[in-house]
């Protein structure tokens, strides 16, 4: 299959100023067009990329013919009806987590994608740093041997959030803001979730601030081959330094060794077959490629890796992960870990599922 430089339209630029800077710097992709409701933002990341081409109505970058695929960076409840007018207008999409905040349009967006034939792959940006992209090497090449269990998390002083007002809002949950990042990752190595048990609770940080849903959580998955896998998050206290404790990270236990990913500081473990411990460390030239703005924030990097990878997909024809049916089946199981704090009981991922009549064969889990 021929290979070209894809043309990409940009809807919401908060979070999709990244992605403009990772579309100019790739060779892969030409942008085409940004698009913000509000005007001026649209004239703010102007000025800042040197980029004209920007409009304030959604319909002009559907309507145009030479876009190929939009990347949309829209609040979550917008999410599903961006992604199915850019589909039904011929589009590829780019989707940032989560997926969509519904799944009562799942199944919608299913027989969209099967009557277009168009492609949606989810940012799950936190797959396409260094330190995780060479654990999945190693973990495929065998160096450690079969999977035992997986465990995530991702710790955070985001104790900053708690001075804009939308962080006190009753829709605003780092269940679905935070964890989902970690709770990827287990889906990653352990795709086959069918039960979830958790704790949660509102920190008295939270608590004082009026903080309305739980920021401190930990969750056991069972899968349904027996294995099991546990995540946790905390988002609103002190974290230990960097050096003892990364704010986002990714072990692996297997049956002839074990494997860590530390997100944020680009570092990465592993004690092979052999018994060896080796540490490998990303240099300065790396941090810049991933951290192009102000200090760990806007990782303009690991969305350039994510949009060359689906360009590369779009190109050579192999599907790119996570796709419509893995997106929808993380949504799943986010509602189930949802579930299992309000009752306190474990939950099965089908439950939930049967709940919107979506048919667990018709997605990833």
């Amino acid at each position: 299959m021929r290979k070209y430089m894809l043309k990409l339209g940009i809807l919401g630029l908060g979070e999709g100023r990244s992605t403009i800077s990772a579309a100019l710097s790739s060779e892969k992709w030409e942008l085409k067009t940004i698009c913000d409701m509000n005007e001026d933002m649209c004239k703010q990341r102007a000025k800042e990329f040197d980029f004209q081409n920007y409009t304030t109505k959604y319909q002009d970058m559907l309507d145009d013919q030479e876009i190929d695929v939009i990347a949309i960076y829209t609040p979550d409840h917008l999410h599903a009806e961006h992604i199915k007018q850019a589909m039904l207008h011929g589009k590829h999409v780019v989707c940032t987590k989560p997926f969509i905040d519904d799944l009562a349009k799942a199944n919608e967006l299913l027989e969209v994608a099967e009557k277009t034939g168009k492609k949606a792959f989810v940012g799950q940006s936190s797959r396409f740093f260094e330190p995780a992209k060479r654990q999945r090497k190693d973990f495929e090449a065998g160096l450690i041997g079969e999977l035992i269990t997986v465990e995530s998390h991702y710790h955070a002083d985001h104790r900053w959030f708690l001075k804009k007002g939308w962080s006190l809002l009753n829709s605003f949950k780092w269940l679905y803001g935070g964890l989902s990042h970690p709770v990827d990752f287990i889906r990653w190595y352990l795709p086959n979730v069918e039960e979830v048990m958790g704790y949660g609770m509102i920190s008295s940080n939270g608590v004082t601030a009026g903080l309305k849903n739980e920021d401190t959580m930990h969750f056991i998955f069972k899968a349904s081959d027996g294995r099991i896998a546990r995540v946790s998050g905390a988002y609103t206290g002190p974290t230990q330094p960097a050096s003892r404790d990364s704010g986002m990270t990714v072990i692996l236990r297997c049956t002839e060794g074990a494997s860590q990913a530390d997100y944020h500081e680009l570092r990465y473990s592993v004690t092979d077959k052999t018994g060896e411990e080796k540490i490998v460390r990303w240099g300065d030239d790396t941090m810049k490629h991933y951290f192009r703005f102000e200090g760990q924030s806007h990782h303009a990097g690991e969305y350039q890796n994510y949009l060359d990878y689906f360009a590369d997909s779009l190109n050579e024809g192999f599907t790119a992960y996570p796709d419509i049916k893995e997106g929808i089946g993380t949504i799943a199981l986010l509602q189930a870990m949802d579930r299992t704090l309000q009752t306190g009981m474990p939950v099965k991922v089908k439950d939930i599922l049967k709940e919107f009549n979506i048919s667990p064969e018709s997605i990833s889990l």
